[in-house]
C-alpha cells in the first residue's frame, strides 16, 4: 500500500511538472512569422535578442552588448517581455555562485511544501519568510534551508523546470550554483498561473518582493519608469577569490508591459563595481522596452 501511495505521489508530481515545463517553454518560445531576432558580440560571447515588436530586437541587442562591454569579470542576463514577445539571452546558462538570489527559490519550495500538505504558513513562517525577502536575512534563510531540506529544495527545482540549478552542499545555500535562465524562468513562474505554485502563493512571495527594503532596491529595479511596480531580490557575497558576486532579479509591470529580468555577476573588484555592471544593462532594458 505504501508502495502504490508513493508511485501516486510520484505520477502526480511528475504529471505536475510536466504541464509546468510545458506552459513555460511556450511561453518562452512564443514567437510568430513576424518575429525577428538579432546578435551582437561581447567578450567572446553574443546578446542574442528576438522580438516580435519590429526593430526591438536588434536595439536591445547592441544596447545591451554595449553596456557589457569592457566591464571586468564574467556577467550573464536573461529577459523576456510578455505583450512584445521579446526575449534576450547573454551566457544565460553559465553558472554563478548564487549568494542571496536564492532566496526566492528558498521561498518557492517552503510555499510549495505548504501546498502539498494543505497548510498555510505558520507565524513563525511568515516571520522568517518575511525577514528573509525584505531585509535578506542571513539567519532566517538557514533556518528555512535547514527546514525545507535538500529534498524539498530539489523536488521544487524539478517542479518548476530549474534543471540547471545546483542546491548548495549541507548548509552552504549561497553557494548554490544557478544560471540566469533558470532565475529568469523562476521569474516566470511567480507571474504565470501553473500547478507548481497557486495563485495565493505566488500573490505571497511577489508582495514580499515589492517590500523589500529601500536600500536593497538596487540592481534590477534601476531605471524603471516611476509608474513601475517592482518585485526583486537582490544578492551580494565577497569571496577569498573571484572577487564580489553580485546579483539581481526581478519582475515589472508597467502600461503595456509585463517582463522579467536576472542579471548575474562574478569577478567585481568591488560591491558597487557589480552593481554598477548589473544597473547598466537593467537601464538599457527598462529604457528599450519602455519608449
Amino acid at each position: 500500500m505504501h508502495g502504490s501511495r508513493t508511485a501516486t505521489r510520484t505520477r502526480r508530481g511528475l504529471a505536475a511538472a510536466v504541464v509546468a515545463g510545458a506552459l513555460l517553454t511556450a511561453l518562452t518560445t512564443a514567437t510568430s512569422a513576424s518575429a525577428s531576432t538579432a546578435s551582437t558580440p561581447v567578450g567572446g560571447s553574443k546578446v542574442v535578442c528576438t522580438s516580435g515588436k519590429p526593430g526591438l530586437a536588434p536595439t536591445l541587442s547592441q544596447d545591451l552588448a554595449d553596456a557589457l562591454h569592457g566591464r571586468k569579470g564574467s556577467s550573464a542576463l536573461a529577459l523576456y517581455d510578455r505583450p512584445t514577445r521579446t526575449r534576450c539571452e547573454f551566457k544565460a546558462g553559465a553558472h554563478f555562485d548564487s549568494a542571496s538570489v536564492v532566496k526566492v527559490t528558498v521561498l518557492g519550495a517552503l510555499l510549495r511544501q505548504a501546498q502539498e500538505k494543505h497548510r498555510a504558513l505558520t507565524p513563525h513562517e511568515v516571520k522568517l519568510t518575511t525577514d528573509m525577502i525584505t531585509k535578506s536575512d542571513n539567519a532566517a534563510t538557514s533556518a528555512l534551508w535547514h527546514q525545507i531540506g535538500a529534498a524539498g529544495i530539489q523536488h521544487f527545482l524539478s517542479l518548476a523546470g530549474m534543471r540547471h540549478t545546483v542546491p548548495g552542499a549541507g548548509k552552504a545555500w549561497g553557494l548554490t550554483q544557478v544560471t540566469a535562465g533558470d532565475q529568469l524562468r523562476l521569474m516566470q513562474l511567480l507571474t504565470t498561473d501553473n500547478t507548481v505554485l497557486t495563485a495565493s502563493s505566488r500573490g505571497y512571495a511577489l508582495d514580499l518582493m515589492h517590500r523589500v527594503e529601500a536600500d536593497q532596491r538596487w540592481g534590477v529595479p534601476a531605471g524603471a519608469p516611476a509608474e513601475t511596480s517592482v518585485h526583486v531580490k537582490n544578492g551580494w557575497l565577497p569571496r577569498d577569490t573571484g572577487g564580489w558576486r553580485v546579483n539581481s532579479v526581478g519582475t515589472f509591470t508597467c502600461t503595456g508591459h509585463d517582463y522579467g529580468l536576472a542579471v548575474l555577476s562574478t569577478g567585481n573588484r568591488t560591491m558597487d563595481y557589480g552593481i554598477d555592471t548589473v544597473e547598466s544593462a537593467a537601464r538599457v532594458v527598462h529604457r528599450d522596452l519602455t519608449h
